[in-house]
């Protein structure tokens, strides 16, 4: 994974911060290959409710500026129906609760 502890918790608390401690933060994509090379940082938000556009663009935006890298939000409502798009990304992603010793 090519984030570092740091900033995975920085991630993750970050969103929890705008959208209460029931949010749980997903890495997917590029990042999660170690051999890779630059890409965006995207990240999927499974939260108790549907998140607005406008709350989508304050976390990414924040997020941007914090790491001063390109990020993506998917945002995924617990329980309802997801799409195509939405599934392959939870089946590949990792929760960034769980990377973030040291």
């Amino acid at each position: 994974m090519r984030l570092t502890p740091a900033q995975s918790r920085l991630i993750a608390a970050t969103v929890r911060r705008q959208l209460g401690a029931q949010a749980r933060v997903f890495l997917f994509g590029s990042r999660l290959d170690d051999a890779a090379k630059g890409g965006d940082v995207d990240i999927l938000v499974e939260n108790e409710k549907r998140l607005s556009l406008l709350e989508r663009a304050h976390i990414k935006m924040e997020l941007e500026n914090l790491l001063s890298l390109p990020v993506d939000v998917v945002a995924i409502e617990r329980g309802a129906q997801t799409t195509a798009f939405q599934r392959i990304a939870m089946a590949k992603a990792i929760n960034l609760e769980d990377c973030q010793s040291t």
